[in-house]
């Protein structure tokens, strides 16, 4: 099996084949950090951690980069708002990032660089497409020649003449032509500025990510992923500025995940439909939110509404329970005959069509239909009476194989504080005294924090509901 992923600049599936063998070089958009992320960004979080990982699992060795935009528009308005400054608004969005990114059991990248950290990167990056003759400078500002650079369009497919009303521009007589699009602005009063050749001012947007890829990971890149939102102009305009001055492709492989939907209607602003993850993650398990962003493929749209995050709850709780199942049976488990081969040949045809689905393209609905196969094999092999040691071993060898890639399922939502493992031995204690009272009490006490306790022949076990 070859890994095939399917790319935006060529519209269609391709060998992926890495510039170096055994290492690949990564690259996300990341959030503009002035306020707490959305639904629409986790998705992307979310689907490019299981790209790295499952990359991880093919034993590439991974460099990952997902920049910050710390500072624009937002943020200087944001700032205005809360009576602060643009560097503060940055430092608590970021740590509420990185709090929503370890809630829903996300990696951080290799690296996270900043645009504020990475000023004179920008500047150098700047003056080489000036020199370049595809840039210039006007009053305080930089543009980017859009015509000096033949292939614009190719990512987006579009052809620049087609595009100059449909770009998002501003209107700006300084300009040579419409579409144009700015490299550096010049402060304005009372604006965060940096000191520059052109006078004080600030990057544009696409410029900070094509500075902070050649100096974090080098001319080409192995993936570039982000929104279908960021294909144009982002992407596009990002490509223009890269290989205008190294002559060489930005990326080797370009991945855009689809839009989020909430209740069938278009996620925006304007109608007030946006979803916090932080909101989210207080109200569902974070493995769920997890399963309902895989369950659909990525280059899709997903829709988000009540029914399907219940769908992936109960999913979820289908998963857990197998899991926390195999871990109790195999803790009370002595025999140490060999895995039955019947069961081994199964759990074999299970890992190949897990790794041929995460081969095609990262289809990792069609990979999760392989974990609730392992689901039904375990639960199939918990009705014996009596089970090899070796295949429940089997069994989880082959769980965290798959769970390593995709993390529908982690231990620390398992784990119980020091108060209710307290409770847990007093009420073994009462029924070892026959304290039936007191033992129904304290099962009532857990279920109301959530907790289910099932007694079984191989003893007591737990799970939260």
């Amino acid at each position: 099996m070859a890994l095939q992923i399917y790319n935006t600049m060529s519209r269609k599936k391709e060998d992926f084949v890495s510039q170096v063998p055994g290492e690949v070089k990564m690259y996300v958009c990341g959030p503009t950090v002035y306020d707490y992320i959305h639904i629409g960004n986790a998705r992307p979080m979310i689907f490019f951690d299981v790209v790295r990982s499952y990359l991880e699992n093919q034993h590439y060795k991974v460099d990952y980069a997902v920049n910050f935009t710390d500072v624009d528009d937002k943020l200087i308005r944001k700032a205005e708002e809360l009576n602060t400054t643009v560097i503060e608004v940055a430092e608590r969005f970021i740590d509420a990032y990185f709090a929503d990114l370890e809630g829903l059991g996300i990696r951080r990248a290799t690296i996270h660089p900043r645009v504020t950290e990475n000023m004179d990167v920008i500047l150098d990056f700047i003056s080489a497409l000036i020199d370049k003759g595809v840039a210039y400078a006007k009053e305080g500002d930089v543009y980017f020649r859009t015509r000096k650079f033949a292939d614009y369009g190719k990512l987006s497919h579009q052809k620049l003449d087609e595009l100059q009303f449909g770009i998002r521009i501003e209107v700006d007589k300084r300009k040579e032509n419409p579409e144009d699009f700015v490299l550096w602005k010049a402060a304005k009063p009372g604006e965060i500025f940096w000191e520059s050749p052109w006078g004080d001012g600030r990057p544009g947007w696409h410029i900070e990510c094509s500075a902070m890829v050649r100096h974090y990971l080098g001319d080409t890149l192995d993936i570039h992923g982000g929104g279908q939102d960021l294909q144009f102009p982002h992407h596009e305009c990002e490509c223009a500025q890269s290989e205008s001055v190294t002559g060489k492709p930005l990326s080797n492989y370009w991945m855009h995940n689809g839009f989020i939907r909430i209740d069938d209607e278009k996620m925006s602003k304007s109608l007030g439909n946006g979803i916090l993850v932080k909101d989210l993650r207080a109200a569902h398990k974070p493995a769920a939110i997890r399963y309902l962003m895989l369950s659909t493929h990525y280059r899709n749209p997903l829709n988000y509404t009540d029914d399907t995050m219940t769908q992936a709850e109960n999913s979820i709780e289908r998963i857990g329970n197998a899991v926390g199942n195999v871990k109790h049976r195999l803790s009370a488990s002595d025999a140490s005959s060999p895995v039955d081969a019947e069961l081994a040949t199964r759990l074999q045809a299970i890992r190949v069509l897990f790794h041929e689905k995460m081969q095609d393209d990262f289809n990792t609905p069609d990979a999760i239909t392989a974990v609730f196969e392992w689901v039904n094999e375990a639960n199939q092999l918990l009705q014996r009476e009596v089970v090899q040691k070796a295949s429940l071993e089997a069994l989880l060898s082959l769980f965290d194989e798959m769970n390593g890639v995709l993390r529908l399922y982690w231990e620390d939502e398992q784990l119980l504080d020091e108060d209710v493992e307290k409770l847990i031995a007093e009420r073994i204690e009462a029924r070892s005294n026959k304290n039936w009272a007191r033992s129904d009490e304290i099962r009532d006490q857990l279920s109301a924090q959530g907790i289910l306790l099932e007694d079984t022949p191989q003893g007591m076990r737990w799970r939260r509901k």
